[in-house]
């Protein structure tokens, strides 16, 4: 394998809705250039990029996967990304290594909310955009309609470079509006056009499309603007500087066509990205997470490289995806990870499409690479040159929306569980596993139910460990809402040494969030000093244990202001059994009341949905804080019981047709209702008592 500068590299990221085409996509680019003898397909299971045993069932992308081309003398290294929102956080992480978006849009269902999504986080990262409107050869698709939607959402820099020729089974070829020049296909076909003349019933709507986009064109540059002001057109040479240069300025984001499956238009769109879609170096240099220091992408710069990707094959072990910012990483190099602090050696650098790597002598500043069983790396780590240190930003990854009740089936599962659960976090950045320290039940947080219960399938697959997944217990607390004064004495008597403690306390509520506060007023030794710990730790104790469902009681305040000792029969046992006799007795006079955890929503879904959104949501319980359009979606934002959301990410994407999306963590305690209060305190005592409700 060939190896490349960083100017001659293209590093793309193919991003937009699920089911837009983007795996076979670049399954058509690979048949293009050669590298498949084939033209794969999702449906086939044989696409090189949907490898995995769950992609491969389910037919969607879950995780991101690289691949990469060689065409007209560059490497283009693609990266196919999720589109489905339960998986759309590995895009996130993945585009973080790119330097052009390539957004894929459905020429049938236009601009859809993972697409905007996507938009958006290629804006985060500063990446210049491509535009691929897809799938033309399909029923109802419609290429006017697509671009109209596109530019409503995405903007009017959205402007085409390509118009097709034919419609829905009779699209048949694509007129390139930069070059003035029509090329025809065979469906299905090499993905190589053949050139032939404009279509005369097309020859007003080209002329008209040229026009848009040089006045595009000549919006990006004011010396550009004011020769086409005065000529109305611009020079041929012109147009195209100006095009590469409102490309990666992010002014100009160019509109293509084709179809992925038919293998229409590939040949075109590879020239494009090769010709337009800007390499690493233009960048300059990369800036480090705290702003002060920064790396040139160049070869002669210290080495440098960021992991953008980890994943966990069960036979070639962890495989670390990277790009490499400065300097050139060769073969056998021992390079330091100063996030771990740490040395690698990186033996065996590769090049990878799928879970394929070819081995390569060396990769230049701004190529992608990988490398298999690196012992202490993991996703977001910096690694290079040792004397010269550098941390880059890690991609933003949001808080997992739903979380689960995870349950070995057998011992052995329990024992195998921690291995396999660890690997498969270093791979799927969206996942969280812990442990409720109120509930004690172990929590595997994720985007979704689905999302779950692949993470439960791979357990099985991959490390033989068979879990279930349960809704988790809601973490209940309990509180006071009035005040108490009240006496605790513990005391007996049993030959000997007795036990004596007496303790007087006042306890008040605090504020939400404020705990516990224990205030010492004791004067004139009416309980020594060493005892007083004692009282706090009684006191505290019972608290943990609740009273009125057995949960935890917070945000309340004692007082501890008199009581009496025994110089023989007290003792801190006595003193601290009388503190939790104290709590007891407040809390029956100081009107305790249960809380429940608030969770703060986001949804995110097209406009149409909105109302019954919002129904749901009051439904819920839920208090609506607000509400934002962004394009043709709707954001609610909402305050919701967690009790209410356990079922959420399905009840919404069937509301939505799967177009919904929602993020959700925690906010504040607050009161629950008398009315569910009192059934959660009966099924806590029903549980607490190991009865059913049969056998009452």
């Amino acid at each position: 394998m060939k190896v490349y500068e960083g100017k001659d590299v293209r590093n793309i990221g193919i991003a937009g809705h699920g089911d837009c085409g983007k795996t076979s996509l670049v399954a058509s680019f690979l048949y293009t250039t050669g590298l498949t003898t084939r033209l794969t397909a999702v449906d086939e299971g044989n696409t090189l990029t949907d490898f995995d045993e769950e992609e491969i069932a389910r037919k969607v992308t879950i995780t991101s996967s690289p691949a990469y081309v060689e065409w007209e003398g560059s490497k283009l290294n693609f990266i196919d990304t999720p589109g489905y929102n339960i998986f759309i956080n590995d895009t996130k992480g993945s585009l973080i290594a790119a330097d052009t978006a390539l957004i894929v849009v459905d020429s049938v269902s236009g601009v859809e909310v993972q697409t905007e999504k996507a938009w958006g986080y290629a804006e985060e990262y500063g990446l210049a955009r491509v535009v691929l409107v897809n799938k033309l050869d399909r029923e109802r698709a419609d290429f006017s309609r697509t671009l109209t939607d596109i530019q409503e959402v995405l903007g009017r820099g959205a402007v085409p470079v390509q118009i097709p020729i034919g419609t829905e089974k009779n699209f048949c070829g694509i007129v390139d509006l930069i070059e003035q020049k029509a090329y025809t296909y065979e469906l299905g076909g090499k993905g190589k056009g053949t050139e032939t003349d404009i279509p005369d019933n097309l020859s007003s709507e080209v002329e008209s499309a040229r026009e848009s986009l040089i006045e595009m064109v000549a919006e990006c540059d004011d010396d550009l603007l004011n020769e086409y002001l005065e000529e109305l057109t611009l020079p041929p040479e012109k147009i195209l500087a100006g095009l590469r240069k409102g490309i990666i300025e992010r002014k100009i984001f160019p509109v293509l066509c084709g179809s992925a499956t038919q293998n229409v238009g590939t040949d075109l769109i590879l020239s494009f990205l090769e010709s337009y879609a800007p390499s690493p170096v233009v960048h300059q240099e990369v800036s480090s997470a705290d702003g002060e220091t920064s790396r040139k992408i160049d070869d002669g710069d210290p080495l440098s490289l960021f992991v953008y990707k980890t994943s966990a094959d069960p036979f070639a072990g962890r495989v670390t995806y990277f790009k490499v910012v400065s300097g050139i990483l060769n073969n056998d190099d021992n390079v330091f990870n100063f996030t771990k602090t740490a040395s690698e050696r990186f033996a065996r650098i590769s090049i990878a499409s799928g879970k394929e790597l070819t081995p390569v002598t060396s990769i230049h500043a701004g190529d992608l690479g990988a490398i298999a069983k690196l012992k202490e790396t993991l996703t977001g780590d910096s690694l290079g040159d040792k004397s010269k240190p550098i941390q880059f930003p890690k991609a933003k990854i949001p808080l997992p929306a739903i979380a689960y009740a995870i349950q070995p089936k057998t011992r052995q599962d329990e024992d195998r569980l921690s291995g396999g659960i660890n690997k498969i976090l270093q791979e799927d950045q969206a996942l969280n596993f812990y442990r409720d320290p109120q509930t004690q039940e172990f929590l595997l947080a994720g985007n979704g139910q689905q999302h779950l219960e692949i993470i439960v399938s791979r357990l099985k697959k991959r490390y033989n460990v068979e879990v279930e997944l349960k809704a988790p217990k809601i973490p209940y607390r309990e509180t006071i809402r009035g005040r108490a004064e009240v006496q605790g004495r513990h005391k007996k008597q049993s030959g000997g040494h007795g036990q004596f403690g007496d303790c007087r306390i006042r306890m008040e509520p605090l504020e939400r969030g404020q705990e516990f506060e224990f205030v010492n007023s004791i004067f004139g030794g009416a309980i020594p000093k060493t005892y007083i710990p004692a009282v706090e730790k009684g006191i505290l104790e019972a608290a943990g244990t609740g009273y009125l469902a057995g949960y935890p009681v917070v945000d309340f305040k004692v007082e501890l202001y008199d009581g009496q000792y025994h110089d023989v029969d007290s003792s801190e046992l006595a003193f601290k059994l009388a503190g939790r006799k104290a709590f007891r007795a407040a809390m029956e006079k100081s009107s305790p009341a249960l809380l429940e955890p608030i969770m703060i929503v986001e949804i995110v879904a097209p406009s149409d949905f909105a109302g019954d959104i919002m129904g749901d949501m009051n439904s819920r319980r839920g208090r609506i804080q607000g509400m934002d359009t962004k394009g043709s979606s709707q954001i609610v934002r909402a305050q919701v019981p967690m009790s209410e959301m356990l079922t959420y990410a399905n009840e919404l994407t069937s509301m939505t047709q799967g177009r919904g999306s929602f993020t959700m963590e925690f906010g504040h305690y607050d009161f629950v209702p008398q009315q569910i209060a009192e059934k959660v305190i009966t099924a806590a005592k029903r549980d607490h008592d190991g009865t059913d409700e049969e056998d009452e």
